[in-house]
């Protein structure tokens, strides 16, 4: 039976970390058809009372606005509301009370990212991986080299949400600083391989964060630490032993239109600036705005999640809707800053910053929390799950 629960557990959280959802082999939704026996034959005794009512209430609104009113996708409306609400579910009934189920699955996931980033590697190398990752995702893939992902940006927000995870997990628990050294080693050379600026950005920004509330006056020398040791590691290893084509420090150098956004926000601001409401009290979709510009005359976006979000439900329902989503998790996020240090914290703390991170990464792509991003919503209720159960060890 516990193998069983478990194959079922590892096929899920597989489907939300790698993003399947319908494929060839599974015409029925994946994350229902793997998640529905453990959410009713193996749910978690005394998992009765629903707690994430109020957030599914507002996701849904957001959902709708979003792409039912704003984008006309009522397919892309389903599809995401179906993936969170069975997220919910299955933290709310399967894992329930339980510390052990809790512990199972955040590990867990955080392995299939894991093995993700070990195929990216692998990726560079090999191109045979590209046959393995079309079968584990059921389609062809569209870009490489990228880890269990079709795209390279789809594969981002799994490195997002796993590079600031592991480094700090070696710090919260408390682990050598050997073990400490080789877990950012291993961090940055997925970062260096995995040619995304956006996950550098959200890494830097979490862990310097982190590492200023947690050392305080000792982050001055673990900074100085990390730095020596990026600057080692890409002296004598990166540099002439790593794919010298495929790096983030080539795109970056290399930026073709493909990869040049430096004017795209500032470009949306300006649609933004001539539909100050938002786009759905215009009547007006992206197509009907942008059918004048030159520099989105392709179809593209910003490539900011937040940005298209408030361009199309304006500032009052786009912050006041952002706001209320994210006010549990802000409270949680808040909570854990000023308990860093608490060892009883050390999982939530290593969720939250996880969190921020793939949220800073947002601010470059368009996928995010309603756009049923794997890791973000895995992110999201795992933390509401968590903070829920203090909250309640506490009274």
């Amino acid at each position: 039976m516990k193998l069983i629960v478990t194959l079922l557990m590892m096929c899920y959280l597989g489907t939300l970390a790698f993003g399947i959802f319908l494929t060839d082999l599974f015409r029925i939704p994946a994350p229902f058809l793997f998640c529905f026996p453990l959410v009713f034959l193996f749910r978690e005794e005394g998992a009765v009372k629903f707690l994430y009512a109020r957030e599914l209430i507002l996701l849904g609104l957001a959902l709708f606005f979003y792409y039912v009113i704003g984008l006309s996708e009522v397919n892309s409306f389903a599809a995401n509301s179906l993936c969170i609400l069975i997220c919910a579910f299955y933290f709310n009934y399967f894992v329930g009370n339980s510390e052990r189920r809790f512990q199972v699955s955040v590990w867990m996931f955080f392995c299939l990212l894991l093995i993700s980033s070990v195929v990216m590697v692998l990726n560079h190398f090999y191109g045979e991986m590209d046959t393995l990752r079309e079968l584990i995702m059921g389609d062809r893939v569209l870009q490489s080299p990228a880890g269990i992902a079709l795209s390279q940006f789809a594969y981002g927000y799994q490195l997002a949400a796993l590079v600031p995870f592991v480094f700090i997990c070696t710090c919260t628990f408390k682990t050598p600083l050997l073990v400490k050294g080789m877990a950012l080693g291993v961090c940055l050379l997925f970062i260096f391989l995995g040619m995304q600026r956006s996950v550098l950005v959200g890494f830097v920004g979490a862990t310097f964060l982190f590492l200023v509330l947690y050392y305080r006056f000792k982050a001055v020398l673990a900074i100085f630490l990390m730095v020596l040791l990026c600057g080692l590691l890409y002296n004598y290893v990166l540099k002439d032993n790593l794919d010298s084509y495929n790096n983030i420090l080539v795109k970056n150098t290399h930026s073709d239109a493909a990869y040049d956004r430096s004017n795209l926000a500032e470009e949306n601001l300006r649609i933004y600036a001539d539909y100050p409401y938002g786009l759905i009290f215009y009547g007006k979709n992206w197509s009907d705005v942008i059918y004048r510009d030159y520099v989105f005359s392709s179809g593209i976006t910003s490539h900011n999640a937040y940005l298209i979000f408030f361009t199309y439900l304006g500032p009052f329902l786009g912050l006041g809707l952002l706001a209320a989503i994210y006010y549990r998790v802000g409270r949680a996020c808040i909570y854990v800053f000023h308990q860093l240090r608490d060892r009883k914290n050390a999982m939530m703390v290593c969720l939250c910053f996880a969190f921020l991170a793939v949220s800073v990464n947002a601010l470059s792509h368009n996928p995010w929390l309603i756009s049923a991003d794997g890791p973000t919503v895995f992110l999201f209720f795992s933390i509401l799950h968590l903070y829920h159960r203090q909250k309640e060890n506490h009274v």
